[in-house]
């Protein structure tokens, strides 16, 4: 009998390695994220246009360098905007069309399909901090660079955490529900939650948002690292949204 080998013949048959499956997946999730005008809005349109308000409008009183001020409080934004509430409704209506069913039974793992979104959500959140730092340039933020391994692990941390949270909404709840809450959420976190403003009540700093608004300031206008508060406010989060998660999330 005579025997090819391995790759002899086009197609060949067979799961692909993790690593290809990974980044395709990662790349689908981000692509789809992009080429969504409500997404677009939400995440581009929406932080730009608030970035530059902040910036040069005194209506809303902000610690100085108001631009840098301003620069870390949008990244935070930018960041709940991605990977909670866009997360949270792309979960919600990809569990109504049957999406993760689909692709349950299909070759790739649970554990990458969970994978593949955080890394489509860290995807896309790198381009808005590019843009917005772009921006905020332009405005004239002036940014220590002493601070930018801070600002990459806080961007990485908030993603994570913020990315359970939103699987824990869009995992559980119906659709048109998880559409409605995540909105509002990203609403009274932005301005009561300690992102666009210093409220002083004495919970908020344990709000997630206002955790990972204050470490992003800190490395941003200081150039220094965060403190160990607003990172163990974000981890504790994260993981206890991550262990409700794996418990509560539905494919349908």
């Amino acid at each position: 009998m005579t025997t090819f080998a391995p790759g002899t013949f086009k197609p060949a048959p067979g799961r692909g390695s993790l690593p290809r499956m990974l980044f395709v997946h990662a790349r689908t999730e981000a692509m789809l994220t992009l080429r969504n005008g409500e997404q677009i809005l939400l995440t581009v349109i929406i932080p730009l246009a608030l970035l530059v308000a902040l910036s040069v409008m005194s209506v809303i009183p902000m610690p100085e360098p108001r631009v840098g001020s301003a620069t870390a409080r949008i990244f935070a934004l930018a960041i709940i905007s991605s990977a909670f509430t866009g997360q949270a409704i792309a979960l919600g209506f990809d569990r109504r069309y049957g999406v993760l069913k689909r692709l349950s039974a299909s070759a790739l793992p649970r554990w990458l399909l969970v994978a593949g979104r955080v890394c489509g959500a860290l995807v896309v959140v790198a381009l808005q901090i590019v843009l917005l730092a772009v921006t905020a340039l332009i405005l004239g933020w002036r940014f220590p660079l002493s601070g930018l391994p801070w600002v990459v692990l806080l961007i990485i941390l908030g993603t994570l955490t913020f990315g359970a949270l939103g699987v824990l909404l869009g995992g559980a709840l119906r659709a048109e529900i998880v559409l409605a809450l995540a909105n509002i959420i990203w609403f009274v976190l932005l301005m009561v939650g300690g992102v666009a403003l210093s409220v002083p009540v004495g919970f908020v700093h344990l709000l997630p948002s206002a955790a990972l608004a204050q470490a992003l300031e800190t490395s941003v206008v200081h150039g220094t690292a965060p403190g160990v508060g607003p990172v163990a406010v974000l981890v504790a989060w994260g993981v206890v949204a991550g262990a409700l998660a794996t418990r509560t999330t539905r494919l349908t």
